[in-house]
């Protein structure tokens, strides 16, 4: 089994994520204190408690998400001897990724936590509410979602923000545009155009001022040297040099996210397992569209993270 650990973005959050974890286990009960501690405030108490609507506000949402991994992670850890570095990579989507930096030892747990809830608000600051959104072209190909976007531009920003697997690809901008790239898109042999419930149009050029602002935040912090390979967004490639990672950040603010470019080097540099330690299944599923040979797993409650433990250390023992 060689496995990759990927970590969910945006979009995954659920009211009450890791609460049985806290529950079980004092590793992540830990956890969800000390992120708790470097914000200064209960974001456990929102995670666990509600309501949804505080919790899908950007700024809670990409710490919470993070803690969550997190949880998982220190769980894998301290209950069954599994640590990062029994993977060959680690990547994350979006937000993600700062959870994969604190995972592989670049980033601290503190740093990440503070960090997302700056980039949070930096992008809400970025684009007045209203005035920027998101949509999801599903049965779309690259060339189709260009097509669109360029359609779309005549009334504002309208670039590609994810290409998350076949199929599902998501434009980002200015909300006018997307909306006319939207009703347009069936006309164009796109299946279905969802608009997203997204507050910001996020990696797109509108969250340049957000650039800026991470761009200051991340001077002031410390990225060590990752103990095993980051495949990160912008470049859908492994680094581990702290410098890359601290400008791929950056970038990321305003640039595509090449989930399934990422992926797919995974594959073809060995990976055959995907583990999604956190919320949700969301990447789990994107794998499977993207490599019918591989496997997806999602681990988000005791039960899972025990099952995958015990087929691991297995497989390493034969």
């Amino acid at each position: 089994m060689a496995i990759a650990f990927t970590f969910p973005g945006q979009g995954s959050q659920v009211v009450g994520m890791g609460k049985e974890l806290a529950q079980t286990f004092a590793s992540a009960k830990a956890v969800f204190d000390e992120v708790d501690d470097a914000l200064g405030e209960s974001l456990s108490t929102l995670i666990w408690e509600g309501p949804q609507e505080a919790l899908t506000l950007t700024e809670n949402t990409q710490p919470a998400l993070m803690a969550t991994s997190m949880a998982v992670m220190a769980v894998l850890k301290d209950e069954y001897g599994i640590d990062v570095q029994a993977a060959s990579h680690v990547a994350g989507h979006s937000l993600g990724e700062y959870t994969a930096l604190a995972a592989a030892g670049a980033l601290t747990l503190a740093d990440a936590a503070t960090l997302l809830r700056h980039r949070g608000q930096a992008m809400q600051r970025a684009v007045p509410v209203g005035m920027g959104t998101m949509a999801a072209l599903l049965g779309a190909s690259e060339e189709q979602a260009i097509e669109l976007c360029n359609l779309g531009s005549a009334h504002g920003v309208c670039e590609l923000a994810n290409d998350n697997a076949p199929g599902q690809v998501v434009i980002s901008g200015a909300t006018e545009a997307i909306k006319a790239a939207t009703e347009a898109a069936k006309d164009h042999g796109v299946k279905k155009a969802v608009i997203l419930p997204v507050s910001a149009p996020f990696h797109s050029s509108m969250m340049e001022p957000a650039a800026q602002e991470m761009e200051e935040a991340l001077a002031d912090v410390a990225i060590l040297t990752p103990k095993v390979p980051v495949v990160t967004n912008i470049a859908a490639a492994p680094t581990i040099n702290p410098q890359t990672i601290r400008r791929q950040l950056v970038e990321q603010i305003t640039g595509r996210v090449h989930w399934r470019q990422g992926v797919s080097w995974m594959v073809n540099n060995g990976v055959d397992t995907f583990i999604e330690p956190g919320a949700g299944k969301v990447l789990t599923l994107l794998v499977r569209r993207i490599s019918k040979e591989s496997k997806g797993l999602a681990l988000n409650s005791p039960e899972s993270i025990k099952d995958f433990a015990q087929a691991f250390n297995a497989s390493e023992q034969e």
